[in-house]
């Protein structure tokens, strides 16, 4: 993964535009990690893999354990999970 400082990004705005097509791109500000520059592509990527995950999670849920949000927050407000 390539690496460039704050500035070295703002500097070189289009080409790293240009750059990160083809692979994500670190931004380090002061020397820490700050974000990771990733195209379009791999980013709807991540959320398809976000959503294949959450569909997992609840493929096999009994609509016995379900509740309505409301009538949950309700309880917890109540104290009745202290």
């Amino acid at each position: 993964m390539l690496t460039l400082n704050a500035n070295e990004a703002k500097t070189n705005f289009g080409k790293m535009l240009l750059k990160v097509q083809s692979e994500p791109i670190e931004i380090k500000k002061n020397g820490n990690p700050v974000a990771v520059i990733v195209s379009c592509e791999e980013y709807n990527r991540f959320e398809e893999l976000k959503m294949e995950l959450v569909r997992s999670r609840f493929e096999n849920i009994d609509e016995d354990d379900l509740m309505d949000g409301n009538d949950f927050l309700d309880e917890l407000d109540s104290g009745k999970y202290d």
